[in-house]
């Protein structure tokens, strides 16, 4: 089965249907099964859920993603200009590996929670923009103002969502919120 028959838009959702079509394999699933199911996989809420596309720009609500790793992934699909909502309770994570993708995709870094230093002392050097905010609907109205057509705000956190919100799923609907409310 060809990657293009699948109903997926980036990296992240093609190794996942990669490892479930393996998976699915190895317990003699039929093919034709496989094959239907995968034509029609969609995304769960909060992991890489495109929320809306205003003026050209995509909105992308990766709240899910609070370790380095999953950040990481969300960064690598970015196909397009990225501002990146970044922040949240961090336990010392080494965001280096994220260096790669960030020069080469993130055009300004909006750093949401209260404690950003991590984020600041790795990134301050290697983009031109980067904005500490307090508020989701502050995060998401700087962003919007700093993009043009053909950009992406990507929410994708890389750390918890205990500083400011209760879990990813209440962080996640505040972002999706503040993108229906521009």
């Amino acid at each position: 089965m060809s990657i293009s028959a699948y109903a997926l838009e980036n990296n992240y959702k093609v190794k996942k249907a990669m490892a479930s079509n393996m998976m699915s394999e190895l317990m003699h699933v039929r093919k034709q099964t496989i094959r239907e199911c995968m034509s029609v996989y969609d995304h769960e809420e909060h992991r890489l859920e495109e929320v809306l596309k205003i003026s050209g720009v995509q909105y992308i609500n990766d709240s899910k993603a609070e370790n380095v790793n999953s950040a990481y992934f969300a960064l690598d699909s970015m196909a397009m200009p990225t501002v990146w909502i970044v922040g949240g309770v961090n336990h010392k994570h080494d965001y280096d590996s994220l260096m790669p993708l960030v020069r080469e995709k993130v055009k300004a870094i909006i750093c949401l929670g209260e404690n950003n230093f991590e984020i600041i002392q790795t990134f301050g050097n290697v983009v031109d923009i980067m904005i500490e905010v307090h508020s989701m609907e502050e995060a998401v109205q700087i962003a919007y103002r700093l993009t043009k057509k053909g950009d992406a705000v990507l929410l994708s956190p890389a750390g918890e969502a205990g500083d400011m919100f209760s879990d990813y799923k209440e962080r996640g609907l505040k972002f999706k919120e503040a993108v229906r409310n521009l």
